[in-house]
């Protein structure tokens, strides 16, 4: 288990670090509803890393002509923000389930901060990555390297972000992917010498502990 800054030190409950391997879509995203309805004030955070089996998800409010050719993939209608978005074997998905008072973070912050943390990952494998105000994410160059959507419920956040690691990009083709047309997409496997879902999950692990508990306040 890795520890936070300021986490770690008995003021706060260490968050649970939970690496689920490939995990179907559905039941997952239930499991973080019903961890985000039971949890009370003491109950630590967790940071689900994982993969999923191909899917596309639609948000709250997407509009489905987004998916252009579904094919023989799933479509699950859920309950994040944002568009039409796909996940895949070889992605590596990051479920942060927090108490964003406790972590003083509010949801603009949270956003920040998962996008901050693939940007410095990135910048440690040398790649020029970047976050853009009007299209949350992680770009480099233009195309997209990471894909982010989160839920608020009870002060409480669940989703969160999916980074692409050596996942075929193929059915990002068959979507307007976050409601961009065209949008291109690209993975670490292209950029560097990571190509291995597990190798990603160590490097990306601490710039997510930092970030997302940079305000964290003494309980």
């Amino acid at each position: 288990m890795h520890s936070a800054p300021d986490v770690s030190n008995g003021l706060l409950p260490e968050p649970q670090v939970r690496r689920l391997g490939l995990v179907p879509y559905e039941p997952t995203w239930r499991a973080m509803q019903r961890f985000t309805d039971e949890r009370t004030p003491d109950t630590p955070d967790e940071i689900w890393l994982l993969e999923h089996p191909p899917v596309f998800t639609l948000g709250m409010n997407a509009d489905p002509a987004h998916v252009l050719v579904a094919g023989d993939t799933e479509v699950v209608r859920i309950d994040r923000g944002g568009q039409v978005t796909y996940h895949g074997p070889g992605q590596l998905v990051v479920y942060p389930l927090l108490d964003l008072r406790r972590a003083g973070l509010g949801v603009r912050d949270l956003v920040s901060a998962l996008e901050r943390a693939v940007i410095d990952y990135a910048a440690e494998l040398g790649i020029a990555a970047e976050c853009r105000r009007e299209a949350p994410g992680v770009y480099v160059g233009g195309c997209k390297l990471a894909s982010v959507g989160i839920r608020v419920r009870r002060g409480s956040s669940y989703h969160g972000i999916a980074l692409n690691v050596r996942n075929d990009l193929e059915p990002f083709g068959r979507i307007n992917p976050c409601g961009y047309a065209g949008l291109e997409m690209t993975r670490l496997a292209d950029l560097c010498a990571v190509a291995e879902v597990r190798t990603a999950e160590e490097g990306l692990l601490p710039h997510l502990l930092r970030h997302l508990y940079a305000r964290a306040a003494p309980a």
